[in-house]
């Protein structure tokens, strides 16, 4: 490391700082590569392939990164919700507004699934937004419903809310937030700015 690349890096967890960079160029639409975020932190461009071989590396730990914040934003609004039904449907409205809200980071977690065969089974190994999603189901399925029923209830779910989030993105229809309590059900305090 050269002597200015000690001067501009103290962070101690240097793998931490290159993907909050990443976060970051993502955030402001620039472009995100091993060089741009070496260049963030203050690294060589060396530095950062002892913690990621290649782009798809970063973009996958992006996409991680991305999942556990759309997943804590789910988890704060179904907590505030009072749980249940309510908090079921208050995860949908959080999926939406986390959609709109970062757009770019948006589209890249689902570009670049950190887990696509877990992602696709919920199963044990997948994300914590996709393991919250299949045990919240179970609050809209009948009583005997077995795991088959719940990943197909999941399933729609979160097809509904994604599909209205993309189509919202991609400026296919308006960004409503009465359109998204009338699909997918009253919000945790009512309508809110999408």
């Amino acid at each position: 490391m050269s002597q200015g690349e000690k001067r501009n890096y103290h962070h101690g967890d240097l793998r931490s700082a290159l993907v909050q960079a990443g976060l970051k160029l993502l955030e402001e639409s620039h472009g995100v590569g091993l060089r741009e975020v070496a260049r963030a932190v203050g690294v060589s461009a060396t530095a950062v392939y002892r913690h990621f071989p290649d782009k798809a590396a970063l973009l996958r730990a992006l996409a991680t990164e991305g999942l556990d914040r759309l997943a804590a934003s789910q988890q704060d609004s179904f907590e505030s919700a009072g749980g249940g039904k309510d908090g079921f449907a208050a995860t949908g409205h959080a999926y939406v507004r986390f959609a709109l809200d970062n757009p770019a980071l948006f589209r890249l977690i689902f570009a670049n699934p950190p887990a696509p065969d877990a992602a696709a089974g919920f199963d044990r190994e997948a994300p914590e937004a996709f393991r919250m999603l299949l045990a919240n189901a179970a609050l809209l399925a009948p009583p005997d419903a077995d795991q088959g029923a719940l990943r197909l209830i999941a399933l729609g779910a979160w097809a509904q809310v994604h599909g209205l989030a993309m189509l919202m993105l991609d400026g296919q229809i308006p960004r409503d937030p009465k359109l998204v309590e009338t699909l997918v059900g009253p919000g945790p305090a009512g309508p809110r700015d999408c």
